[in-house]
């Protein structure tokens, strides 16, 4: 188990990471008053724009969805990547180096042998593929041309995908490499080279080749078509298992397609290169395929991430058919290797709770050859036409089975049973059951009793586990803590409590440690604001914050907030505040803590009038005394308050 990122460096990383350049990259931020930025959220659809970013604490949130975070949480949601992978994508674009703990499995710091590897090999294959490109268009590179366009792939296109060639020879990249720098050692880790008796060679010649990249862009791996009669090598050869490339977890185009997968909560698993380009420029633009391996449970999780996967919604689908929970549709040829794929996908829908479909054509046609013989409608009407993928492998299954028999018969029900008995929607087992019976012939109570009875084929991870904060899987999504009762925002007093939490937040600099930690356990009513100030109090109140940065300041607070806070503490965080003047802010949130103190005080002043009424004086005397005393000190205590300007 390789070791976790030391807490320091992941604190640096969200220091020095603006998180507004990070933002900027995927939405367009304008000025939204002092300190604040906003634009259409990236997680769902709206006009209006209701995401918010507030560079000086590092966080952003959306009004509209109620996501919000620091840096890391927005790479992670954005790009679909794990804690881990967010902060090291984003420490090598800030020139981080990361230091790892002693891993729990004994085998020692991860990566700390080689300080700069990673980023050394990513910038290999990045000059590799502009090197790929540039060939794409010289003279030697005919054959390669002529593949694309009689497959209808222009030049435009072409870029757009990075499609290049690797020319003949065996040397002609490591000599490109090697004059920029890059090592013998580095270009044998890279898996650009193979290493033979006679030295090392390029490991792509002569061939149409494609970058693979990973889900933030960067290319990790290589993927060629061969061109040529007298090459013996296989049709298509990809790059080997290295540091940066592990082919279970990579999905080709997942860079093009991220953005439309979480948008419309759709992803379509096609089987190569060409169909990724067909269905992209078809306008079936959450296309991805595997890379020389077929879908598995690596591949499963990273469109779990983009899709949002969770059994909220599952099942449930919306008056279009797409289903609610998201939809991942297989493509696959119709023949018999086609079959075997779709049975061996239908062993991986157990790990979606997003509904899952199989596109086939009939005449065995896949996306490329679709869209040369039907145009762009073609592959749009393949996806369309999808079916539920366990009705396809029920189908399948069944066409094993002579059904004009009895032994046929039965024999295809105890083949089925166990399929329909797996599906995660308890509800659509009756009508699935009624389908069955319908397909095999048989009476459907005797096929429901079956279906009853069959052993359930479940998934090897039916569970779903979110991230936690660390970035490690802890919790299922029933074990979430439940959310905090949202304020009602008529209310004055909860009003002003929250415009007290988003002053302290944002600008602890400008709040009297003294005056604010005074207050006690009961100055705020609403529970949500309540719990907030509670976290605030854990992290050492104000006095602590003092010449903190604001970003550490909220962090801090988020750290001593219980799970459910957490999403409150990031509101405020980037709340917007009334005053938008910058020379009027300090007095601004010096006056509304002075109000929210002063609404305690005059709280302890009713209960100190009522306790004094209920005193009889002429009964205990001594009592009665120290009621009216205490009232007296508390009223001079808010008179003096409201008299400071």
């Amino acid at each position: 188990m390789a070791g976790l990122i030391k807490r320091e460096d992941v604190d640096a990383v969200r220091e020095r990471a603006r998180i507004d350049e990070i933002v900027s990259a995927h939405v367009t931020l304008k000025p939204a008053g002092v300190g604040s930025l906003k634009g259409l959220c990236p997680f769902h659809d709206e006009r209006s724009p209701s995401f918010h970013v507030r560079p000086q604490v590092g966080r952003w949130h959306c009004f509209g969805c109620g996501e919000g975070g620091d840096v890391i949480s927005f790479v992670q949601k954005v790009d679909g990547l794990s804690f881990t992978e967010a902060v090291e994508h984003l420490a090598g674009t800030v020139g981080i180096q990361l230091r790892y703990e002693e891993s729990s499995g004994g085998g020692g710091p991860r990566r700390a042998e080689e300080p700069g590897k990673r980023q050394r090999l990513l910038e290999a294959h990045r000059v590799a593929a502009e090197y790929f490109a540039e060939q794409l268009v010289a003279p030697g590179a005919g054959a390669a041309r002529k593949f694309l366009a009689e497959r209808s792939f222009g030049r435009a296109d072409c870029e757009a995908f990075g499609v290049g060639y690797a020319p003949t020879g065996w040397d002609n990249l490591q000599r490109h490499l090697q004059g920029r720098g890059f090592t013998q050692a580095e270009l044998v880790a890279s898996g650009l080279v193979s290493q033979g008796q006679r030295g090392i060679y390029d490991r792509f010649r002569g061939r149409l080749v494609w970058p693979i990249r990973d889900v933030t862009g960067a290319v990790v791996g290589f993927g060629a078509r061969r061109l040529y009669d007298d090459d013996q090598g296989p049709k298509y050869l990809n790059t080997p298992e290295t540091a940066l490339y592990k082919k279970s977890q990579v999905l080709y185009g997942i860079d093009l397609a991220k953005r439309e997968i979480a948008k419309q909560r759709r992803v379509v698993v096609v089987e190569g290169y060409t169909d990724v380009m067909a269905a992209h420029l078809s306008g079936v633009t959450t296309a991805v395929a595997t890379c020389g391996t077929a879908f598995g449970s690596d591949h499963a999780k990273i469109v779990r991430r983009l899709l949002g996967d969770t059994a909220a919604g599952g099942g449930l689908q919306l008056a279009s058919g797409q289903s609610m929970g998201g939809e991942v549709i297989f493509t696959f040829d119709g023949d018999a290797a086609g079959q075997k794929a779709a049975v061996r996908a239908f062993g991986e829908d157990q790990r979606f709770y997003a509904q899952t479909f199989v596109a086939v054509e009939p005449g065995g046609m896949d996306p490329c050859e679709l869209r040369m013989a039907r145009g762009p409608e073609g592959v749009r009407a393949l996806v369309d036409g999808r079916q539920p993928l366990f009705e396809f492998v029920v189908r399948t299954r069944l066409a094993e089975f002579d059904l004009d028999t009895a032994e046929g018969r039965v024999a295809a029900l105890r083949a089925a049973a166990p399929v329909v008995a797996g599906i995660r929607d308890r509800a659509l087992l009756p009508e699935y059951a009624r389908m069955l019976a319908g397909w095999i012939g048989m009476d459907v109570d005797a096929v429901r009793r079956a279906v009853k009875n069959a052993p359930r084929l479940r998934g090897p991870d039916e569970q779903v586990v979110v991230r936690s904060r660390a970035g490690g899987a802890e919790a299922d999504d029933a074990s979430r803590p439940a959310p905090l009762p949202a304020p009602d925002p008529r209310d004055p007093v909860a009003r002003l409590e929250r415009q007290a939490l988003v002053a302290v937040l944002q600008h602890p600099d400008a709040v009297d440690p003294a005056t604010f930690d005074a207050l006690d356990d009961d100055a705020f009513v609403v529970p949500a604001w309540r719990a907030v100030h509670e976290a605030i109090r854990a992290a050492g109140g104000i006095a602590e914050s003092q010449g903190m940065a604001p970003g550490r300041w909220v962090e801090a607070v988020s750290d001593a907030a219980a799970e459910a806070v957490l999403p409150v503490v990031n509101e405020l965080a980037v709340a917007p505040m009334p005053e938008d003047r910058p020379a009027a802010v300090e007095g601004y949130v010096r006056d509304v803590v002075r109000r929210l103190v002063d609404l305690g005080l005059t709280r302890r002043v009713a209960d100190a009038r009522s306790r004094l009424q209920r005193t009889d004086p002429t009964a205990d005397a001594e009592a009665y005394g120290a009621a009216f005393a205490a009232l007296l000190a508390i009223e001079k205590e808010r008179r003096e308050l409201r008299e400071t300007v």
